[in-house]
């Protein structure tokens, strides 16, 4: 192996312990809210957002929120630390917690891992605003990128 693949993966093992290092000091709205899965959501979200990361990661996209039969359109950008590559990210999910759609735009706290090489990925979101909305989110990656960390996105409606 040459001296700069060496240093390479020298690099990415120390960003990902990094990482995963201060994941684990962040509130993970995952870990408090297991449970969700067994109720039933109160509305649900389909984002597709375009991704760079080197380290420090950036992206924003748009997307739908459906709530009481009514889909709303969304847009969204966000800044964080984790992950490596370029990806676009396909999501839908799940929101808990919202009982009026004007409590669902604000900045939302993501706790995030996946991977993507070509179109074969993986990947799952948690995230929750100030007012207590927390969604769930699936996600399919297209591109090259392994994201691991966290971010604030920032959601508006259209």
């Amino acid at each position: 192996m040459s001296m700069r693949v060496r240093k390479w993966f020298v690099i990415v093992a120390l960003l990902t312990t990094t990482a995963v290092s201060l994941g684990g000091c962040a509130d993970d709205p995952k870990e408090k809210h297991t449970g969700q899965s067994g109720r039933i959501p109160d509305a649900y979200v389909k984002l597709r957002e375009f991704q760079v990361a080197f380290v420090g990661s950036g992206g924003g996209g748009n997307g739908t929120i459906t709530f009481r039969g009514k889909t709303y359109p969304l847009k969204f950008g966000g800044l964080g630390i984790g992950g490596f590559g370029v990806s676009s990210v396909d999501a839908t999910g799940e929101v808990f917690n919202l009982h009026d759609i004007r409590k669902f735009p604000g900045t939302y706290g993501r706790a995030r891992y996946g991977f993507a090489v070509g179109t074969a990925s993986s990947g799952e979101m948690w995230l929750q605003n100030e007012a207590g909305v927390i969604m769930h989110l699936r996600a399919k990656r297209a591109g090259l990128m392994l994201s691991m960390g966290g971010d604030a996105l920032v959601i508006s409606m259209k």
